[in-house]
């Protein structure tokens, strides 16, 4: 009869490993772009026409959703969710063994020794590593957010600054149109010799000053397209439609004030240091629980070659004689406390910010009301030297004095209203009027944070 064959482990040990490489991950690659990722039109966001003209509101959406910084911002979510799962693993324990064959002497058989142990102090620091994975997580998403804010304003802010442009432009091209055609009339008389070149200059000099301001217009709004372009992820040359209308959020500034004692948990900027300021201190209480020894426990068994075997717990102890983490932890404790500066100087340096903004909004509303309660008064005057001249009651130099003065105080006008505006926009962006509010942080809760004491 055949032996019947003993069924082998070997079938089972190669389940095993092949379930284990299972569990492993794998390389994948992930090329680089061969071709800038620059889009040749506008997507327009939902509800929204490609075909229509897009208003402030719109850019900002825009630029929120193909910014590229802001994609590359947003990929470090997935570095902090990553430390968050690394920081809840705890080590893994560690076995060993050994074969030691008779060489030599009484005894009769092969023998060995066996071990397996686990390092007490990554326990004893899960919890504060797992807060402090817990709040860098949370300061990731605060600075990510800061940055949208800072991409929105900026969106707005071009987008204002070219619909202010056009706004503008009809005013520019009235004033060089009219000089234009003076200064025709004019060079015709002097080839005729009927004016002398004293009364042609006037208008010559005031035509050239309208020509540089259409040219630095021009400039200006290509500047800001290409500006505009950029932050929305498109090719220069791109066109972006806008609308007319300037729309923003109410403005109060009595409201601003007010609620400026609250800003620090509105900020998320301020925010993201308070809590980068909480994972240190978690790192100072880590520091501090690791001044205490290694501390690993076990189990061993052995066999010598005689047959006598042995077993029981083991257990392997530092000593703190030379190094007792005194090092890390006054390293903690400065990283703290230099944290702690930083927030308090930020803090400082935003409440100042928005005070001071506040103050020169109030300056340039007083300087706007001044040359708006002076604006009427040049226009009937440049509308009377027109009459005036054309019934020849007037010299040349004091019609155009009077005309150029008028569309000078016109440009005032218009450029101090867009510098208060810039001053609204940058001001309303710090305090993130329009824009998603810290509420949308995940599973943020400000009171979780160990805000820091100056």
């Amino acid at each position: 009869m055949n032996e019947r064959r003993r069924p082998t482990a070997a079938p089972g040990c190669v389940l095993a490993a092949l379930a284990l490489l299972g569990g492993c991950a794998h390389y994948a690659s992930l090329p680089l772009d061969s071709v800038p990722p620059l889009a040749p039109t506008l997507t327009a966001p939902p509800g929204a026409s490609n075909a229509a003209p897009y208003d402030v509101t719109q850019i900002m959406a825009l630029a929120l959703q193909n910014n590229a910084d802001l994609r590359a911002e947003r990929a470090k979510r997935g570095i902090a969710q990553a430390q968050l799962l690394q920081s809840g693993i705890l080590p893994n324990p560690s076995v060993s063994g050994a074969i030691l064959p008779l060489l030599a002497g009484a005894g009769s058989i092969t023998g060995w020794t066996a071990g397996i142990s686990q390092n007490i102090k990554a326990i004893v620091t899960y919890k504060s590593r797992r807060r402090q994975s817990g709040y860098a997580a949370g300061q990731i998403d605060a600075d990510i957010l800061w940055q949208e804010w800072q991409v929105a304003g900026q969106a707005r802010q071009l987008a204002v600054d070219l619909i202010s442009a056009e706004r503008s432009r009809p005013m520019l091209v009235e004033a060089f149109d009219l000089l234009s055609r003076r200064d025709a009339v004019l060079q015709q008389a002097l080839a005729a010799r009927n004016v002398t070149l004293v009364a042609v200059a006037p208008t010559r000099v005031a035509l050239q000053g309208a020509r540089a301001n259409l040219l630095a217009l021009d400039q200006r709004e290509l500047a800001l397209r290409h500006q505009l372009n950029a932050l929305l992820g498109l090719v220069p040359d791109a066109v972006v439609p806008l609308t007319t209308a300037i729309d923003m959020p109410a403005f109060d500034p009595a409201a601003i004030r007010t609620s400026l004692a609250s800003l620090a948990d509105r900020r998320p900027d301020l925010l993201a240091l308070r809590l980068g300021y909480a994972a240190q201190d978690e790192g100072v209480r880590q520091a501090i629980l690791s001044q205490f020894p290694d501390l690993v426990f076990g189990a061993q068994a052995s066999s010598d070659n005689a047959g006598v075997i042995n077993g029981g717990p083991s257990m392997t102890i530092g000593l703190p004689i030379f190094d007792r983490n005194q090092g890390n932890i006054a390293i903690a404790n400065a990283t703290r406390a230099q944290l702690n500066a930083a927030y308090s100087a930020r803090l400082a340096a935003a409440t100042g910010q928005v005070g001071a903004m506040l103050s020169e909004m109030e300056q340039l509303q007083g300087q706007l009301d001044l040359v708006r309660h002076d604006l009427p008064a040049a226009r009937r005057a440049a509308a009377r030297a027109a009459a005036a001249f054309g019934a020849s009651n007037l010299d040349e130099r004091s019609y155009v004095d009077l005309v150029t003065n008028r569309y000078a105080r016109e440009q005032e006008v218009m450029t101090l209203e867009l510098a208060l505006r810039d001053r609204q926009i940058a001001l309303q962006t710090l305090l993130g009027a329009g824009l998603p509010t810290v509420e949308t942080l995940p599973a943020f809760n400000v009171a979780d944070t160990r805000a820091p004491h100056p």
